[in-house]
Protein backbone atom coordinates (compact mmCIF):
# COMPACT_ATOMS: atom_id res chain seq x y z
CA UNK A 1 0.00 0.00 0.00
CA UNK A 2 2.93 2.37 0.62
CA UNK A 3 3.95 2.06 -3.04
CA UNK A 4 0.42 2.83 -4.23
CA UNK A 5 0.14 5.75 -1.81
CA UNK A 6 3.40 7.22 -3.15
CA UNK A 7 2.28 6.62 -6.74
CA UNK A 8 -1.12 8.30 -6.33
CA UNK A 9 0.43 11.21 -4.45
CA UNK A 10 2.82 11.67 -7.38
CA UNK A 11 -0.13 11.63 -9.79
CA UNK A 12 -1.95 14.25 -7.68
CA UNK A 13 1.19 16.40 -7.68
CA UNK A 14 1.53 16.02 -11.45
CA UNK A 15 -1.87 17.73 -11.70
CA UNK A 16 -0.30 20.72 -9.89
CA UNK A 17 2.31 21.12 -12.65
CA UNK A 18 1.38 23.97 -15.03
CA UNK A 19 2.83 22.06 -18.01
CA UNK A 20 0.64 19.04 -17.24
CA UNK A 21 -2.41 21.22 -16.59
CA UNK A 22 -1.95 22.87 -20.00
CA UNK A 23 -1.52 19.57 -21.88
CA UNK A 24 -4.66 17.78 -23.01
CA UNK A 25 -2.75 14.49 -23.63
CA UNK A 26 -1.22 14.64 -20.13
CA UNK A 27 -4.64 15.33 -18.58
CA UNK A 28 -6.15 12.44 -20.53
CA UNK A 29 -3.53 10.16 -18.97
CA UNK A 30 -4.50 11.29 -15.47
CA UNK A 31 -8.27 11.89 -15.66
CA UNK A 32 -10.85 9.29 -16.59
CA UNK A 33 -13.22 10.12 -19.44
CA UNK A 34 -15.96 9.76 -16.78
CA UNK A 35 -14.26 12.34 -14.54
CA UNK A 36 -16.45 14.62 -12.40
CA UNK A 37 -15.45 17.40 -10.02
CA UNK A 38 -17.36 19.39 -7.45
CA UNK A 39 -15.51 22.68 -7.25
CA UNK A 40 -15.18 24.83 -4.16
CA UNK A 41 -18.03 26.94 -5.63
CA UNK A 42 -20.33 23.90 -5.48
CA UNK A 43 -20.44 23.62 -9.27
CA UNK A 44 -20.32 20.15 -10.86
CA UNK A 45 -17.79 19.87 -13.69
CA UNK A 46 -17.32 17.11 -16.27
CA UNK A 47 -14.14 15.97 -18.01
CA UNK A 48 -14.75 18.36 -20.90
CA UNK A 49 -15.58 21.26 -18.53
CA UNK A 50 -12.19 20.81 -16.85
CA UNK A 51 -9.83 19.77 -19.65
CA UNK A 52 -10.66 22.40 -22.27
CA UNK A 53 -10.14 25.46 -20.00
CA UNK A 54 -7.02 23.97 -18.34
CA UNK A 55 -5.46 23.32 -21.73
CA UNK A 56 -5.66 27.07 -22.39
CA UNK A 57 -3.16 27.61 -19.58
CA UNK A 58 -3.28 29.78 -16.49
CA UNK A 59 -1.44 32.89 -15.31
CA UNK A 60 2.26 32.40 -14.56
CA UNK A 61 3.64 32.38 -11.05
CA UNK A 62 0.95 30.27 -9.37
CA UNK A 63 2.37 27.46 -7.25
CA UNK A 64 0.65 24.62 -5.42
CA UNK A 65 1.72 22.44 -2.52
CA UNK A 66 0.21 19.28 -1.10
CA UNK A 67 0.42 18.20 2.58
CA UNK A 68 -1.15 15.57 4.80
CA UNK A 69 -1.73 13.02 2.04
CA UNK A 70 -3.74 9.96 3.11
CA UNK A 71 -4.98 7.01 1.09
CA UNK A 72 -7.85 4.63 1.84
CA UNK A 73 -8.64 1.69 -0.40
CA UNK A 74 -12.34 1.44 -1.26
CA UNK A 75 -11.88 -1.78 -3.28
CA UNK A 76 -9.08 -3.46 -5.21
CA UNK A 77 -9.50 -0.95 -8.03
CA UNK A 78 -10.74 2.20 -6.21
CA UNK A 79 -8.75 4.43 -3.87
CA UNK A 80 -9.75 7.57 -1.94
CA UNK A 81 -7.00 10.16 -1.59
CA UNK A 82 -7.36 13.12 0.77
CA UNK A 83 -4.98 15.97 1.50
CA UNK A 84 -4.61 19.69 2.07
CA UNK A 85 -3.54 21.95 -0.78
CA UNK A 86 -2.26 25.50 -0.82
CA UNK A 87 -2.33 27.62 -3.98
CA UNK A 88 -0.01 30.64 -3.86
CA UNK A 89 -0.29 33.61 -6.20
CA UNK A 90 2.53 35.96 -7.22
CA UNK A 91 0.99 38.75 -5.11
CA UNK A 92 1.42 36.61 -1.96
CA UNK A 93 -2.22 35.62 -1.66
CA UNK A 94 -2.90 32.02 -0.62
CA UNK A 95 -5.95 29.79 -1.04
CA UNK A 96 -6.13 26.72 1.20
CA UNK A 97 -8.37 23.75 0.48
CA UNK A 98 -9.12 20.27 1.72
CA UNK A 99 -9.12 17.94 -1.27
CA UNK A 100 -10.42 14.44 -1.94
CA UNK A 101 -10.05 12.35 -5.07
CA UNK A 102 -11.22 8.92 -6.11
CA UNK A 103 -8.74 7.07 -8.30
CA UNK A 104 -9.67 3.98 -10.33
CA UNK A 105 -7.41 1.34 -11.82
CA UNK A 106 -8.67 1.22 -15.40
CA UNK A 107 -8.58 -1.55 -18.03
CA UNK A 108 -5.24 -0.31 -19.41
CA UNK A 109 -3.70 -0.81 -15.92
CA UNK A 110 -3.40 2.96 -15.33
CA UNK A 111 -4.76 4.75 -12.31
CA UNK A 112 -7.00 7.64 -13.37
CA UNK A 113 -8.94 10.12 -11.31
CA UNK A 114 -12.71 9.68 -11.62
CA UNK A 115 -13.84 12.19 -8.98
CA UNK A 116 -12.42 15.22 -7.20
CA UNK A 117 -13.73 17.72 -4.69
CA UNK A 118 -12.12 20.78 -3.16
CA UNK A 119 -13.44 22.58 -0.08
CA UNK A 120 -12.10 25.98 1.00
CA UNK A 121 -10.53 26.04 4.47
CA UNK A 122 -8.85 28.63 6.68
Amino acid sequence: MDDLSRHLRELEERLFDPAVRASRPALEELLSAEFREIGSSGTLYTFRDIVDPLAEGEPEGISRTLTGFELKMLSDTLALASYRATRRYPDGREVRTMRSSIWRLEADERWRMVFHQGTLTQ
